[in-house]
């Protein structure tokens, strides 16, 4: 295994903890997607005792950091300039609807810039996470963003847009993920906006250690962020053809 940051190997850690519930109540829920009442407060619940456990987790490790999550807002502690970014189930509505695709998110800023990211998938018992200058990896292994320079060969996840683009795309509801599978090649590119930061962060330090391109992105603004990442090879054939829209 590469050598990682004590930081990366604390969000780990955490994740680790956290994806043990989020797996079971997974399981609970395919029970309740019969019932009548609906399991939509179960899902909210879920969200919020796992992103309790992480936050618990990284505090214990790290009392000072400041902490931006999507259940808590923003809580700043003594240490400012360093701040977890947490997404305790990023692709909420998938896994309201039982369906297996959801991601945990977590991101470590520091003075304005995501220096260590991890994206777990834990039905999958996938992992995706990478740190400044020390390279991208999938489950241990170096990943690397696609070599593909044909549009008609490639495949994109996209968000909303208002006109049907003309390259072959999936929506897949969890961008977290989406961004992961760019940076290890499954997806050629990743396009959309109005995202949540805590929804991209982790997947920012991802792109740059794969050697993909993503936008400038304003580590400050929380929410209504625009993403376009894809590999060097097409990102201006793929900004191309989103820019008919």
């Amino acid at each position: 295994m590469n050598s990682i940051s004590a930081n990366l190997n604390v969000m780990i850690k955490a994740c680790e903890k956290a994806s043990k519930i989020l797996i079971r109540d997974f399981g609970e829920l395919e029970k309740l997607q019969v019932s009548k009442k609906g399991p939509r407060d179960f899902v909210t619940n879920s969200d919020v005792k796992v992103e309790k456990i992480i936050i618990e987790e990284l505090k214990k490790a790290r009392p000072n950091y400041s902490i931006i999550s999507e259940e808590n807002g923003v809580e700043k502690n003594k240490d400012t300039s360093n701040s977890w970014i947490i997404d305790p189930i990023d692709g909420t509505i998938n896994f309201l609807h039982g369906i297996p695709h959801f991601a945990i998110s977590i991101a470590l800023k520091s003075n304005d810039e995501i220096i260590c990211g991890l994206i777990f998938d834990p039905i999958k018992d996938e992992m995706f996470y990478a740190e400044k200058n020390n390279g991208a990896f999938f489950n241990n292994q170096r990943i690397r963003v696609s070599k593909k320079n044909n549009l008609n060969e490639c495949l994109f996840a996209i968000g909303r847009l208002k006109n049907e683009p003309s390259f072959t795309y999936r929506r897949s509801g969890c961008a977290a993920l989406d961004i992961a599978y760019v940076a290890s090649g499954r997806l050629d590119g990743y396009a959309q906006d109005n995202l949540n930061l805590w929804d991209i962060a982790a997947g920012i330090v991802l792109i740059k250690e794969a050697g993909g391109i993503i936008n400038d992105i304003d580590l400050n603004n929380i929410k209504n962020i625009k993403v376009l990442a894809s590999s060097a090879e097409i990102n201006t054939k793929f900004i191309e053809k989103l820019s008919n829209f």
